[in-house]
């Protein structure tokens, strides 16, 4: 079976490397007072892309992964949405897990303890806000994934991972000496499911390369010419069996914000 994997990263404004989370990236450092509050809060392109997404799931029938970070469950705005949005379409949501607070855990130092504290914090949350869609599958905070990660996810109960963007423009983010093929191989020894994501001609066609010229052309085109989606009622065995060849493709849900919240993924 050839298919398609339709996976959504619910990151907000505060959550992108350039605001937090990276060691050398990040332009904004609040005390833990100011965190505290900016996390009840969600920004208004985040807010729009809410309602975009919501709009554009209400045009198609496709299954869709959720990959969300568990510190939004601090807004109460979310809260009710998520729900609702849950509610509204129980069929076709998954939840999967893409950290507590989108540290971007490659770029520092190897940090297990530390890695492994956040993802047990943020598994009792996904678990718990999200029910029955939810699932042991994991995203690296902005696809920062090194090898020392892969076992501390499989104490965890975690059996997919879909962080892996195997593009040479990215490779750094595998961490320091390492390749995409040690991460890769990281995974399998632990025994879970590597799915990494789509490129073209060796370059990202995911994520921020939909809109970042000339990147968005290449990435337009490949996503026009993927397989159809995995059918709701086979998205569990399609993921989780190694021997199913499936093309990950994902975007944000701030990308629903473009176009006045007209923004819709350029998949068929």
């Amino acid at each position: 079976m050839k298919a398609t994997w339709l996976t959504v990263d619910f990151d907000d404004e505060r959550h992108v490397p350039r605001f937090s989370g990276h060691p050398t990236r990040s332009k904004h450092v609040q005390s833990h007072i100011e965190e505290a509050e900016l996390n009840k809060q969600l920004s208004e392109p985040f807010k729009a892309g809410m309602m975009g997404f919501e709009e554009w799931l209400g045009t198609n029938s496709h299954p869709v992964t959720l990959f969300v970070i568990a510190d939004l469950f601090m807004s109460e705005e979310f809260n009710q949405w998520f729900s609702h949005l849950l509610e509204a379409y129980p069929e076709r949501l998954t939840v999967g897990c893409h950290g507590l607070n989108h540290r971007s855990w490659s770029a520092w130092p190897e940090d297990k303890s530390g890695f492994s504290q956040a993802l047990q914090q943020a598994t009792q949350i996904l678990r718990k806000m999200a029910g029955d869609a939810y699932r042991p599958w994991f995203r690296a905070p902005g696809g920062y994934m090194a090898p020392w990660m892969a076992p501390v996810l499989a104490e965890h109960g975690y059996t997919v991972d879909s962080s892996i963007n195997p593009s040479w423009l990215v490779k750094r983010k595998a961490g320091k000496g390492n390749s995409w093929a040690d991460v890769n191989q990281s995974l399998q020894d632990s025994n879970l499911v590597s799915r990494p994501w789509k490129t073209s001609l060796s370059l990202p066609m995911n994520g921020p390369a939909l809109s970042l010229f000339p990147l968005s052309i290449l990435a337009r085109w490949s996503w026009r010419k993927a397989p159809p989606s995995i059918e709701a009622k086979d998205i569990d065995r399609a993921i989780t069996d190694s021997k199913t060849k499936v093309t990950t493709l994902y975007w944000h849900l701030l990308d629903h914000a473009r176009k006045k919240a007209t923004w819709e993924p350029p998949f068929q």
